[in-house]
């Protein structure tokens, strides 16, 4: 893509990370942000204007936990259109993870996507396996996948049972100074997946999703990362318990080794969600209580949880059109993301919205090691122009797939525009 020159003017603008809450104008050049503050160029520039009056002005977001579906299952989505999805939803960085046919286990794997993630105009990181083909039992060569690229490691959508392999897994990752992402549902828990096992389930006669599937393992990995100094996401939190156990880990953790995302569906949903939207509802781990996602935003609040990721997952209709137990788990989220924080995080007065940015943008940009979640002279030019006075009626999206209890309702705020890389991609 093509660098543009760029000046935004009048916009607020807001970096947490900088201590930037101002009134001001950037300058992009390059693909770079060469000013910010008062810019006086604006007669007879030379380049795009942007007038970002009334609008706010943050770092662009990062999304740690994204599907694209690519290679294998692109009818769902592939790399350009989950692209396109993230840049309306204001991402500039997703990491994408490995559940791919095939599984990201192997470096060539690896390669045919990041070949493919070069041409698009945001960044798309990849993940690779822990475990051959995620099925629990090898563990991939962590050496060669991060030598060729790998952003950090997970088996996401499924669990690493084997507590022996998890703490080698633990350990190697140590070693190599990288990450590792857990999806922590113990399947001894679960009868169908997708529903929490409560008074929806029991109306809709079937055995859910226990919370203890996620509160076992995720003591579990807990501990080890504590034991191994392994630095660990534990993705998408969907239970009280779980929020309690990680911020008791995070007193304790002297190493900022313990991570944990919030999708904005825990945060904005419970398991009412399933007798309204039915097969649109059902994600893994399950929508829980109202007791659940109070406690999920409470984490949010205290930084106990201090990642917003998406889980952006992406279905076809036939996939979601059968009977509950046999339809797809997931919801696409990319494109709703911020409107879903805005009003259900910080409308009500849970977050600033400094809090927010830090969460979707600063702390995912951190866990990676991505140059991202700035807005300073000198470093990539990847930002959001955003209102959150005006709102956003999401009857169309941009990636393939459509399946979200969203599609059709107008929420809090609309992203104006997206640049990523010094270039305007949305």
């Amino acid at each position: 893509m093509e660098n543009e020159r760029i000046l935004i003017k009048n916009g607020h603008i807001i970096s947490p990370a900088d201590g930037l809450d101002l009134m001001g104008d950037i300058l992009i050049e390059d693909g770079l942000i060469a000013a910010v503050g008062p810019v006086t160029e604006a007669d007879g520039f030379e380049g795009k204007l942007i007038d970002a009056r009334d609008c706010y002005v943050s770092p662009g977001f990062v999304d740690v936990h994204t599907h694209f579906r690519d290679p294998g299952q692109t009818e769902k989505e592939d790399i350009h259109s989950g692209s396109l999805a993230a840049a309306a939803g204001g991402y500039t960085t997703v990491v994408c993870m490995a559940n791919t046919i095939p599984a990201v286990d192997s470096p060539e794997t690896l390669n045919l996507i990041k070949e493919k993630a070069l041409k698009e105009s945001i960044h798309v990181l990849q993940c690779a396996c822990i475990t051959k083909d995620r099925e629990g039992y090898a563990l991939t060569d962590f050496e060669a996948l991060l030598n060729a690229g790998a952003a950090g490691f997970t088996d996401d959508g499924s669990p690493l049972e084997n507590p022996a392999l998890a703490e080698e897994a633990m350990k190697r990752a140590a070693a190599l100074g990288a990450v590792l992402s857990f999806h922590e549902e113990d399947p001894r828990y679960i009868g169908t997946t997708g529903i929490n096992e409560g008074n929806i389930s029991a109306m809709m006669r079937l055995k859910g999703a226990d919370r203890l599937a996620e509160i076992r393992m995720v003591e579990r990995d807990l501990a080890l990362a504590m034991k191994t100094g392994c630095r660990i996401d534990i993705q998408h939190v969907s239970a009280a318990e779980t929020v309690d156990l990680i911020r008791k880990a995070k007193s304790e953790d002297k190493k900022d080794l313990i991570h944990a995302e919030a999708t904005p569906n825990h945060f904005s949903l419970t398991e009412e969600a399933v007798r309204r939207y039915g097969s649109l509802a059902k994600i893994n781990p399950p929508l829980r209580t109202e007791e659940d996602k109070a406690a999920i935003i409470e984490g949010l609040k205290d930084g106990t949880i201090d990642l917003i990721a998406t889980d952006h997952a992406p279905h076809t209709v036939s996939d979601k059109n059968k009977d509950f137990p046999d339809c797809m788990s997931g919801i696409i989220g990319l494109e709703t993301a911020f409107s879903l924080g805005l009003q259900n995080l910080v409308k009500p007065g849970h977050l600033s919205l400094s809090d927010l940015i830090t969460l979707m943008s600063v702390n995912p940009a951190k866990l990676y090691n991505i140059d991202a979640g700035h807005i300073l002279e000198g470093h990539p030019a990847d930002i959001v122009i955003f209102s959150c006075d005006e709102e956003t009626t999401y009857d169309h999206f941009h990636g393939k797939s459509d399946n979200t209890p969203f599609k059709g309702q107008t929420l809090a705020g609309k992203i104006i525009h997206t640049i990523s890389g010094g270039g305007i991609v949305y």
